[in-house]
């Protein structure tokens, strides 16, 4: 019977000296900002779905549909950090931080097909005008107006994490949403011209996707492994060549291990199998100085192609 223990996760995750110093999962990440704004949404969206209805607004019904939107968004949210910070297992070796990313994809998703319908039911409205209480309009979004300008505030305070910023890009779309409801009402109550309502719903709706197609696009990104924003993949490789003792450079990977974290593997042809050590310094150094990636996995190959020994293959910060 061997004398030596089986591995366990935990040994397998653990980080030596010299090796990444993150983790891969968030540790101290605060769901209270996003709670604090999910308790508010949550409340007053209940409040603008029952009076855009009943004054027949369809500035404020979209606000509110804006608003019940950003609620299930921001509830999906707290889940989703909630299961960021677990951290690696034996069959999560990454652990769980792209679930935020996910949970900001879907979040953009939901918007867009909430943006399609606004547009389509203020055209609609362009054709076949609908009267609207301009009174009840004005009160209720300028009471939103203050709920969203609290919440923004709340969520301003952590934009560490991306899903915290796409809840905020809502809340956000949610202010427009409410001062464009604010103009709607005024203008509807002092001169009854009420097609400003679904004019000033697809102004709204345009400048929401502005925002939201953005956030789509970096959580995709983040999702499909992409080459992180502001390193340069084709002058890493270059770099990586031009290193002392670095003969060429082959199946490498850039990307980001966690929002903000990036790392990089490959393979290094080089000149000498016993200079490795030396040359992994080079590389390590200029990684880290050129292009702030500090989490490296290279395996050294010679000339003839055989790589080093796999024991002293290196994991460096």
């Amino acid at each position: 019977m061997s004398d030596h223990a089986a591995p366990t996760s935990e040994h397998l995750h653990a980080h030596l000296d010299g090796d990444a110093s993150h983790g891969h999962f968030i540790e101290a990440r605060s769901q209270k900002a996003l709670a604090i704004a999910l308790t508010l949404t949550l409340l007053f969206a209940v409040i603008e779905v029952v009076t855009g209805f009943i004054s027949n607004s369809l500035a404020l019904i979209s606000d509110a549909g804006h608003m019940v939107t950003d609620a299930a968004a921001l509830g999906l949210a707290v889940l989703a950090q909630l299961i960021a910070k677990r951290p690696p297992s034996s069959r999560h070796s990454f652990g769980f931080v792209r679930a935020e990313a996910l949970a900001a994809f879907v979040n953009s998703l939901a918007m867009l097909a909430l943006v399609a319908w606004i547009v389509y039911e203020a055209v609609q409205r362009l054709t076949h005008p609908e009267p609207v209480q301009g009174g009840v309009v004005l009160v209720v979004a300028a009471i939103g107006a203050c709920i969203n300008l609290l919440v923004a505030w709340v969520l301003s305070r952590d934009t560490q994490s991306i899903n915290t910023r796409a809840a905020l890009v809502n809340v956000m779309g949610d202010l427009l949403g409410s001062l464009a409801a604010i103009a709607a009402g005024a203008i509807i109550y002092v001169t009854d011209w009420v097609r400003i309502d679904p004019i000033l719903s697809i102004f709204v709706s345009l400048l929401i996707l502005k925002s939201t197609w953005g956030i789509l696009r970096e959580s995709y990104h983040f999702l499909m492994e992409g080459v992180p924003q502001g390193i340069d993949y084709l002058q890493v490789g270059a770099d990586l060549a031009e290193v002392d003792g670095v003969l060429s450079v082959h199946d490498l990977h850039v990307w980001d291990m966690s929002p903000g974290h990036p790392a990089l593997i490959g393979h290094l042809e080089i000149r000498d199998l016993a200079e490795w050590p030396a040359v992994l310094e080079r590389v390590r150094s200029m990684l880290l100085a050129r292009h702030g990636i500090d989490h490296v996995t290279l395996q050294p190959e010679a000339l003839d192609g055989l790589p080093l020994d796999a024991g002293h293959c290196k994991h460096r910060v």
